[in-house]
């Protein structure tokens, strides 16, 4: 037990923001907010830090102190045991947030509560101590961690108001149901004397006017909690849409009122936002303050928030109309920042550090990827890079897109299935290819936006899945210019393969279309061409604006001098793999490498890929949170620049003057400390340790050099010398020579035929 909270405080300590002292907060310039007493909303923690650890245990309310914003409120929900002891649990049944089934395996009993049949092992069957003693927590949402599980006691409502937070919330969800069974939560509350308590919500009006004279005189705020619209309130037997209607009579039992985020901003079947409702401003004209609950990084919502958490808690915070006074969070860090961080940033403001913002296939986690409406998306986010990977049609036009099979990003499947063939030098399955499609062919089919996690059942955007059209590469350099972006990326792919078996040489036409551009010429715009091939960057001449980026599509654990020295003949800056940086294990963060330190040693910018918004892709270090992920790499790591799918992200975050970590402000973003998290949990729990990535080798870096561009044969067969080896290291794709030779004789019959 010692070394739990040992290792928990060093973790707080490293790895969350410490509330700066109050002259500090003062410094900062005062925002106008839409609330009902103009003052920030409050940031409510249900449950401490809920999204993390179990329900009100010590880890979920110490981290909860140690990571939001100063003045933030606990919020435990109390239950009672049959002793009369206060709890804070998130229901009356035990079962789904602790291990009570395993121990009492046949206790299970069926009660009514607020007119409906139960089933489920209640509080009220068991007293304290054997709640205490018998029993331990349990994460109840399964997407969340589960290696804490059966460590950590129950928390009673005195230990939670040990803790000592800001502020402290009891949420009393039953007291109709206490009082059958001859349980008081108001003679409870009577017994603390209300103290430390600064606010009680209860869906039961009753009880709220029950307690109303002790709490005026306490001073504890009462809050009324509506519930599903068609649900009944218990004691008048009203629906809780039918008390919306009449929202000054609540005025006079309660100064607030809570309810579920859709009474505000409602979201339709397709999982869009429809228009605001007037609650807000109802419930403020009759003097009611409005709490909003439901708040989690790890819950599917609308998708116009773009998986991004931060942009949900604005939407009610800063929608430039109204705010909500307070949001009820799982996940209290992220509400900390948006609020305190995000909030009124208004035009464009200056990023904090250097830092690139560089897009992977524009925002292509809201629009289909290098379509016009993905840049043009990207270009008003604020990105400073956008990129192009250059393909190419058979008839030579050179445009914009993520690979050169266009099966997953395209409707080409339901066109030109029968035109599938095997490039194994390219890729090991299957593929619909641009080089074997005219432009006026792929011109047929239409963009389709990519999902990297269709497995799971997440979508990306689908009202927009086939939005916007492709874009050439010569379109996309003069829109690149004409928007002043900071600069472009151009990514050269297959090089080798489309020379020497396409007759198709994308290293000169890039050439030619930059310097039709004029980019080569100016210094105003950077130019960063990449490849995973060396031997293509050495083919680009070293014109000023140019930044030269080698892709490193391999994980590695380390950089010896003689991989750097050969990278410095070839590149000026790498584009590496997140685990390349930060190792990760069932998705904790086991440690970091030294990889950024050795390539800045040797003057090699890093850039790190590919981030995206969605919570399966990110780290339970990074508590669910892209923001925290960002600042983990950038501020934590040092890179020199994020490549991302959601731009709006990564601007927010640098244009925060939370992203300043030199900056004395009452809140600081704060990068994760690799590995910290996981030694909370006991060692036997822990996921089995991973070998470390294998360092870089020099020769993973020399390729052959490019072979010259094949003159194919009017019949479509092609001549030009023998097929080159597989490219080495990052760019190849090893292939079985018996594979590529079949695949190339079954090419040529498809030509012949």
């Amino acid at each position: 037990m010692l070394r739990f909270f040992i290792l928990f405080s060093l973790f707080l300590h490293s790895c969350v923001a410490a509330p700066k002292t109050p002259a500090a907060a003062a410094a900062v310039p005062a925002k106008k907010w839409l609330t009902l007493n103009g003052q920030e909303p409050a940031v409510v923690a249900r449950g401490g830090f809920s999204g993390l650890f179990p329900e009100s245990s010590i880890s979920a309310n110490d981290l909860a102190i140690g990571t939001s914003s100063p003045g933030f409120t606990m919020l435990c929900n109390l239950q009672m045991t049959k002793d009369g002891v206060g709890l804070c649990l998130s229901d009356i049944r035990l079962d789904n947030a602790t291990t009570i089934s395993s121990v009492f395996p046949k206790a299970q009993k069926t009660y009514k509560v607020n007119g409906q049949d139960l089933k489920g092992w209640f509080v009220i069957d068991y007293d304290a101590d054997t709640i205490f003693n018998k029993v331990t927590l349990v994460q109840n949402i399964f997407s969340r961690p589960s290696i804490f599980d059966g460590q950590m006691s129950v928390s009673a409502v005195e230990d939670v108001l040990g803790t000592k937070p800001p502020k402290f919330w009891l949420s009393v969800q039953y007291d109709a149901f206490y009082m059958e069974h001859k349980l008081s939560p108001a003679e409870y509350l009577r017994s603390l004397r209300f103290r430390g308590i600064n606010v009680i919500s209860s869906p039961e009006i009753g009880f709220l006017k029950s307690i109303g004279m002790d709490a005026g005189r306490a001073k504890t705020k009462l809050i009324f909690e509506f519930k599903d619209p068609e649900a009944v309130e218990p004691t008048t037997n009203k629906k809780y849409s039918e008390i919306q209607q009449n929202l000054a009579a609540i005025k006079a039992f309660a100064s607030g009122v809570l309810v579920p985020k859709d009474y505000i901003w409602p979201i339709d079947s397709a999982k869009y936002l429809k228009p605001a409702t007037t609650f807000v401003a109802d419930a403020h004209k009759a003097g009611l303050e409005v709490y909003a609950s439901g708040f989690a990084n790890d819950l599917r919502t609308s998708f116009n928030y773009s998986y991004d958490p931060s942009a949900e808690y604005l939407q009610f915070v800063d929608n430039g109309q109204f705010s909500v006074d307070g949001v009820i969070t799982d996940f209290p860090p992220t509400a900390s920042q948006s609020i305190t961080c995000f909030s009124h940033q208004n035009g464009n403001l200056p990023k904090a550090g250097h830092a690139l913002v560089i897009t992977h296939n524009g925002a292509s986690g809201d629009y289909p990827g290098c379509t016009d409406l993905a840049y043009q998306k990207a270009i008003d986010d604020g990105a400073d890079i956008i990129d192009c990977s250059v393909q190419m049609s058979k008839d030579g036009i050179a445009f914009c897109h993520d690979a050169a099979d266009l099966s997953a990003s395209t409707t080409a499947r339901t066109t030109f299935m029968s035109r599938a063939t095997s490039v194994p030098e390219i890729q090991p399955t299957n593929g619909i290819f641009s080089f074997d499609l005219t432009w006026a062919e792929i011109q047929s089919v239409k963009p389709q936006i990519e999902n990297p996690f269709t497995a799971t059942g997440f979508q990306r955007n689908p009202a927009n899945k086939n939005a916007g059209k492709f874009t050439t590469l010569a379109d996309f350099l003069e829109l690149g210019k004409a928007k002043a972006v900071t600069g472009v990326l151009i990514n050269i792919q297959n090089a080798a393969y489309l020379a020497s078996k396409k007759g198709l040489g994308v290293v000169d036409v890039v050439k030619s279309a930059l310097t039709n551009s004029t980019l080569d010429k100016q210094s105003t715009q950077k130019v960063l061409i990449q490849s995973d091939d060396s031997s293509v960057l050495s083919s680009i001449e070293a014109v000023p604006p140019y930044t030269r980026v080698l892709s490193i599509d391999k994980e590695i654990g380390d950089a010896p001098k003689t991989s750097i020295e050969e990278i410095k003949k070839h590149a000026d800056a790498v584009n590496l793999l997140r685990t390349s940086l930060i190792t990760v294990s069932q998705s904790f963060a086991t440690g970091k490498t030294n990889v950024v330190e050795e390539m800045h040693k040797a003057n090699i910018s890093v850039y790190v890929s590919v981030l995206r918004n969605e919570y399966i892709a990110i780290a339970f270090d990074y508590f669910s949170d892209p923001t925290i992920e960002l600042a983990t790499f950038i501020a934590g790591r040092g890179v020199d620049g994020v490549i991302t799918e959601f731009p709006a992200t990564a601007t927010r975050y640098l244009r925060s003057p939370c992203s300043d970590l030199n900056k004395d402000q009452p809140y600081a973003i704060l990068p994760a400390d690799a590995g910290a998290l996981l030694t909370v949990a006991d060692k036997e729990a822990q996921p089995p340790a991973i070998p470390p990535n294998p360092p870089l080798d020099a020769k993973d870096v020399i390729d052959p050099p490019l072979p010259p561009v094949a003159k194919l044969a009017s019949n479509g067969t092609e001549g030009g010398p023998p097929q080159t080896p597989p490219r080495s290291g990052t760019v190849a794709i090893a292939a079985n020579l018996s594979l590529s030779l079949l695949a190339m004789m079954a090419l040529g019959l498809l030509y012949t035929a």
